[in-house]
């Protein structure tokens, strides 16, 4: 990979607990790529945290969301020309030592975006709650349906993008809970599609804002969402074939 550029894309909200190191482990997996960390308005350090590590900071002037913050990552990728992405999480879940798992189709011409997921070979550690892990199948299950291609990981939010893929979600990304129909909109759109097998760990600060109640909510809103972008007719980007 020496002769591609490449950017790692940190979405970060109140994580100077643990940014610091996800920018640590991203250097020692894949020395050669930036690091950008997308502050979304944190009232903590997380900024200042991510900086003194060496990362590249972009400071959103407001609170966006997580779809709004990796979307901003991926339109900085496509200003500044990289030709792949990875997009992991601030709050230390998403393994960094996987980044070489995940560019590896890309590297071999078979995928435009690779989707690092924690149910493709069966034997994975991951065990959500029961709420969750409820919406993961009926996600995978419906974007599989819409998109024309199995898929078994539509929550993940561990993904490795090429130049096609950058372009697409610099210019489409949804904003809210927007992992489930981002893969439908790849799909869509004529990305071709890979995914490996990737285990990821349980957040290191701080505690996940989605409750059982809210599980529920979020399971009937992106069914919707999704319905919403099958509907819809995405331009299928040049240079992405299927």
């Amino acid at each position: 990979m020496t002769s591609t550029s490449v950017v790692a894309v940190v979405p970060a909200f109140n994580e100077s607990g643990a940014v610091g190191r996800v920018v640590d482990e991203i250097r020692t997996a894949c020395p050669a790529a930036e690091v950008v960390v997308v502050d979304d308005a944190s009232t903590d350090d997380t900024a200042a945290v991510a900086e003194a590590r060496g990362a590249t900071v972009l400071r959103l002037p407001f609170n966006v969301g997580i779809g709004g913050a990796v979307q901003t990552g991926f339109r900085y990728a496509l200003e500044e020309g990289f030709d792949r992405a990875v997009r992991l999480d601030g709050d230390g879940q998403h393994d960094a030592s996987e980044i070489p798992t995940l560019f590896a189709p890309l590297e071999r011409g078979e995928a435009d975006l690779v989707i690092g997921s924690r149910f493709v070979d069966g034997v994975g550690t991951y065990r959500p709650p029961l709420a969750r892990r409820l919406g993961i199948r009926v996600f995978a299950r419906l974007v599989s349906l819409l998109g024309g291609q199995r898929v078994t990981d539509t929550t993940s939010g561990f993904i490795a993008l090429d130049r096609a893929g950058i372009e697409l979600f610099a210019r489409e990304y949804p904003h809210d809970y927007p992992e489930v129909e981002a893969t439908l909109v790849a799909l869509r759109s004529g990305l071709r599609l890979a995914q490996v097998q990737v285990e990821m760990r349980e957040r290191e600060t701080g505690s996940s804002s989605i409750t059982f109640v809210r599980s529920l909510y979020y399971i009937v809103k992106v069914l919707l969402a999704l319905l919403v972008a099958s509907l819809r007719r995405y331009p299928r980007l040049e240079g992405a074939e299927r």
